[in-house]
């Protein structure tokens, strides 16, 4: 059975948290290696609830398996825009979860009144790169050697995405 998609809700903050930490844990995709307590994460979520920031998770029974995230920029010059998050347990990825979370956290995004969408991603990550590509995400910008962690060293690729239709 496929997992179903659909916005976050407070009773998904334990689950999601477990599912941040093991793909934190993975120590490759994330910025952090582990979730942040549990608090933390709570209060997160709970900015996503209103629907100005659209907050996206796959769910398979009551188990978090996924999620996609925007968040507004503060500062008044860039509340047009979001940054995005999303990651998936392993045994979930290369199934087009990804791309339903995405598509649908993209959506709300759209409907908030979002017009710029950027993300950051490990220039090895070729399934996700392919997936924002796919979305209509460009790349605008490379950090060189910005990823080093357990010996592995990355660059990181900027992305994003303007709803107007120009990237």
């Amino acid at each position: 059975m496929d997992p179903v998609v659909r916005p976050i809700a407070l009773a998904d903050i334990a689950s999601h948290r477990a599912c941040l930490d093991a793909v934190g844990r993975e120590r490759l995709w994330l910025a952090f290696v582990e979730a942040p307590p549990l608090p933390e994460v709570a209060a997160f979520v709970s900015r996503h609830l209103d629907g100005t920031q659209p907050m996206t998770v796959a769910v398979a029974g009551d188990q978090v398996v996924g999620w996609c995230d925007i968040t507004r920029a503060e500062r008044p010059i860039h509340t047009h825009k979001g940054i995005m998050g999303m990651g998936l347990l392993p045994e979930f990825r290369g199934r087009g979860l990804g791309r339903r979370l995405l598509a649908e956290t993209l959506a709300g995004a759209r409907q908030a009144g979002f017009r710029r969408i950027e993300l950051t991603v490990r220039a090895t990550n070729a399934p996700g790169i392919a997936l924002y590509l796919a979305l209509g995400f460009t790349e605008e910008g490379r950090l060189r050697d910005d990823f080093r962690l357990d010996g592995h060293v990355d660059d990181t690729l900027i992305m994003g995405l303007l709803f107007d239709g120009t990237s």
